[in-house]
């Protein structure tokens, strides 16, 4: 049985987005005002031009946008009890690995710092009954190939990877420290698989890769063609969330530790080529393999997977959409965007994934 979301539930719900600006942030926003929400969004300005948040005009799909930094924790405090919000999705953060590796203090700062400013603010702000921080499929100890669940060991050897690991342990300290007993306010983590979809435009991902080959009629370049990853569309791993806030705000995942993997099923597992051959048939481009492996790019985990399987026994998520109509619906949002608007293609794309 699918889960879902409840309408009811979000209607008017007082939401606030750190990283409102970002990807995932943008179809985050779109997706909580499409169920009724009012949300308020705090992030630095977007890092890509085009970005999502500008081509979607999400400045006006939120109530409030707030361009700050999330290490600025007096104005994150006011905001947060200004927004009156009742949930918290903390989705900022410097998110590259190849950047980590060249600005590691501000990696650390953004994501180590943030995240501290956000917990605490929750806090102290005893309105706030649910908060979500996002952190990542890469804060696991990949030395061993394997299909990773939440109780596993964390690792996390790179910059971007490690400052993750930092989050997650800082999540562990205040949830026991301070939300355990006869708290009303529930928190969690949430990890992702390498999350696509239309409008990402972000530096060193496959996909925005390959549309900018295409912009300029070259062949597609592979950094790492055999690299395996757990791909999946947006919608797959924000409805999760979703989820996941709404049972946390009802008090209905009492005992159970909060860490949660919202990755794909195993089907979504495949190769770096895989993607980039179904991508140049519809767009007619040859591909090719970086010479050298491109020396400024430093090492990444070559496989990644994780278990979903806790998300399907206890919140009766699963991902709904295979590989194939992930990436088709990607060639929808970037073949019709345009026409159709950038808001209403995301909107339409979330009407289908919740029919």
């Amino acid at each position: 049985m699918h889960y879902n979301i409840g309408r009811h539930f979000w209607k008017n719900k007082n939401v606030f987005v750190t990283g409102h600006t970002g990807f995932k942030g943008s179809w985050l926003c779109i997706f909580l005002k499409y169920l009724g929400a009012h949300v308020t969004g705090y992030s630095l300005s977007p890092t890509t031009k085009p970005n999502l948040f500008n081509l979607a005009k999400v400045n006006k799909v939120v109530k409030k946008s707030i361009i700050a930094d999330v290490r600025d924790y007096k104005k994150l405090y006011k905001e947060i009890k200004n927004s009156k919000a009742t949930i918290v999705f903390h989705l900022a953060a410097q998110p590259l690995v190849r950047y980590s590796y060249l600005l590691p203090k501000e990696t650390f700062d953004t994501n180590v710092v943030g995240s501290l400013n956000v917990l605490e603010c929750v806090r102290k702000i005893k309105k706030v009954r649910s908060s979500i921080i996002i952190t990542t499929d890469k804060v696991y100890d990949n030395s061993k190939n394997k299909i990773f669940k939440e109780s596993d060991r964390l690792g996390g050897i790179d910059p971007y990877s490690s400052s993750k690991v930092c989050v997650e342990h800082l999540f562990s300290s205040y949830n026991n420290s301070f939300f355990k007993k006869d708290s009303n306010q529930r928190l969690a983590t949430v990890r992702a698989g390498n999350v696509i979809g239309g409008g990402d435009y972000s530096e060193d991902r496959l996909i925005p890769d390959i549309y900018r080959f295409a912009k300029k009629n070259k062949k597609i370049i592979l950094r790492n063609p055999h690299s395996t990853r757990p791909w999946q569309h947006v919608l797959e791993p924000l409805s999760g969330y979703l989820l996941l806030a709404e049972k946390l705000y009802k008090n209905k995942l009492n005992k159970v530790v909060q860490n949660w993997n919202f990755g794909p099923n195993i089907s979504n597992c495949k190769s770096v080529k895989y993607i980039a051959n179904y991508f140049s048939k519809s767009l007619r481009l040859k591909i090719g393999v970086a010479k050298n492996n491109l020396k400024d790019f430093k090492p990444e985990t070559s496989y990644l997977r994780l278990s979903n399987y806790k998300s399907k026994k206890l919140l009766k998520w699963y991902p709904k959409w295979s590989l194939n109509k992930s990436l088709s619906k990607i060639i929808e949002w970037n073949n019709h965007a345009k026409l159709r608007g950038y808001k209403r293609i995301c909107e339409e794309q979330i009407q289908n994934y919740l029919s």
